[in-house]
């Protein structure tokens, strides 16, 4: 396992300087940018310029930015290992918020030109936006954070290094993953090349216009169903088994956890079939006594039993032409289930109290969320009716599976839940999503809509829904950890430090005294040596030579 050194030397480089409108990360200005305007500036380039040659560009300015730190990486430790020195890079990623950087492996030999680095990459900023604004992907999307890794690796081997993204997020994957090492090495390596080199954008506008609007209008018609949203994996495989049934008569069963959304996947189903300008009816098994479920399936005649005074059609005559949906089936009693089972076979039914046999056409939908094979095996469903629902099953993902598609859920039912209740709210924090997608979702979409519905009420008017919104149990969390009032990074406090602190302060020692004291002491225990004197201190040789000096010259002054 390849562990990083510390990073103080690294986080002393970073100063903020609002007095003058700057940042600075040691001679290099830096900007602050929310990661929705760098999202929203991503959209805009693959919306105006296509996919090819947005890549390119973001490429290059993920490039750009590593050859910068790589020139920093040399002159901060130059002393030290080439593998020190190299995990500046990784470790600059993750000070400046880009991604979390684990190395798998790490081979750097700069004398001979030989090097293969394998990172693992989590929380990328980019494959989030990207996932947000256009869902999953087929291929990788992090470009501008790979573009770093080789600008990074390439200047700091002196030979161009070319990285490739094996696994990504937007793909579904549950991290990304990095692959780097020379590019002669790659027998692919000129399809990548392409996107390190500069390019005339402009040049291609009139005709890439063409295709933008060609995709455009592709994607336009083959949008789903508006009550269903999302572009998962899981999601699609549902729902293109929805599609396909459409097209059909045949009967649907579909299986799932409470709250996965199985009455919206039946009203997709028949909005997207023949029977779509025909009635939807539906019934919850589970809602209705017993001894009056066959009255409402098939109908009752006038007399037939205490309390019907008139003779009323059931859901079967109600839904003629279209589609019966019967949510919750496993809970039908066995008589209602064999009369079911007759529809179903002979497209037939009797009214209560009627002898008088009534065709119909009638698609049936049955959902459930038990497992009604153990239901036969209990004798509480009927063998013969569930082979015959079980022709075409469909199981709908939980929620926990489908996480990339929690943000267009979320959006979605802001929309909706700002309209309902006449109130505007901008939209949800970053770490307020971040938990979202975090959370194992036992309620499935259902819970997720109850959750928002609170976060739009206790949400400010025109304000953003808070992490203490929608997860009241954690509002005690401090949620600027690690940073300092004044806007300085910081580490996480242990009570060591602590002591250490109230030491120190105790002793009356001035702070010049203290540096001192620490410089020697460190100059004391290496021996002499100021390069490892230097490293347990977090600085490099140099810049302990100069505190040495600057202190040497305070003391003669003082003298």
């Amino acid at each position: 396992m390849i562990k990083y050194p510390k990073d103080l030397d690294l986080r002393r480089l970073v100063r903020f300087a609002p007095e003058d409108g700057m940042i600075w990360l040691a001679e290099h200005r830096m900007v602050l940018v929310h990661t929705a305007a760098l999202a929203g500036m991503r959209k805009e380039l693959l919306d105006s310029v296509g996919p090819e040659h947005a890549r390119r560009v973001l490429t290059r300015m993920g490039y750009a930015s590593g050859v910068r730190d790589a020139e920093l990486a040399r002159k901060l430790r130059g002393d030290q290992s080439s593998l020190d020195a190299f995990v500046i890079g990784p470790q600059l990623h993750m000070l400046e918020g880009s991604v979390k950087v684990k190395p798998l492996r790490l081979d750097v030999d700069v004398a001979a030109g030989e090097y293969h680095g394998e990172f693992e990459w989590e929380n990328s900023w980019e494959a989030e936006a990207h996932v947000k604004e256009f869902g999953p992907q087929k291929d990788p999307v992090c470009w501008m954070l790979l573009g770093y890794a080789t600008g990074y690796t390439t200047a700091f081997m002196g030979k161009f290094i070319l990285y490739k993204e094996v696994e990504c997020v937007a793909c579904g994957a549950s991290h990304c993953r990095i692959v780097g090492k020379p590019a002669d090495e790659w027998p692919d390596a000129a399809e990548h090349m392409v996107y390190y080199e500069a390019d005339s954008i402009m040049s291609r506008l009139l005709e890439l216009r063409t295709q933008v609007d060609a995709l455009r209008s592709s994607l336009g018609q083959q949008r789903q169903v508006d009550d269903l949203i999302g572009s998962s994996p899981a999601f699609r495989r549902a729902y293109e088994l929805v599609i396909k049934a459409a097209e059909t008569n045949v009967t649907v069963l579909l299986t799932g956890e409470t709250g996965v959304g199985k009455e919206r996947f039946a009203h997709a189903l028949h909005a997207l079939s023949r029977r779509a300008d025909r009635p939807f009816v539906a019934l919850n098994c589970a809602a209705l006594p017993h001894d009056l479920v066959e009255s409402e399936l098939f109908g009752a005649e006038k007399g037939s039993y205490t309390g019907a005074l008139a003779s009323r059609a059931g859901k079967f005559e109600r839904a003629e032409g279209g589609t019966l949906f019967l949510d919750e089936i496993g809970e039908l009693p066995l008589a209602a289930q064999a009369k079911i089972l007759r529809v179903l076979q002979e497209g037939e039914f009797e009214r209560l109290g009627d002898d008088r046999t009534r065709k119909v056409s009638v698609r049936i939908i049955a959902a459930t969320n038990v497992e009604l094979q153990q239901a036969v095996k209990d004798g509480r469903f009927r063998a013969d009716l569930y082979y015959r629902l079980n022709v075409y099953p469909i199981t709908i993902p939980p929620l926990r599976e489908r996480v990339l598609d929690i943000p267009p859920l979320v959006n979605a039912m802001i929309k909706k839940f700002n309209a309902m209740h006449g109130k505007r709210v901008a939209g949800i924090t970053d770490k307020a999503m971040k938990a979202l997608t975090a959370y194992q979702w036992p309620g499935n979409v259902r819970e997720l809509e109850n959750m928002i519905e609170r976060g739009i009420i206790l949400a400010p008017a025109d304000g953003w829904i808070e992490l203490d919104h929608l997860f009241p149990q954690l509002e005690h969390e401090t949620p600027n950890a690690g940073i300092t009032d004044e806007g300085d990074l910081a580490d996480e406090r242990s009570p060591q430090q602590g002591h250490l602190c109230d030491a120190i302060l105790g002793s009356g020692m001035s702070l010049d005294a203290i540096e001192s004291m620490l410089l020697h002491e460190a100059v004391e225990r290496a021996s002499g040596n100021l390069a490892g004197a230097a490293r347990m201190l977090g600085l490099t040789r140099p810049q302990l030579t100069y505190r040495l000096k600057r202190n040497q010259d305070t003391a003669s002054e003082q003298e």
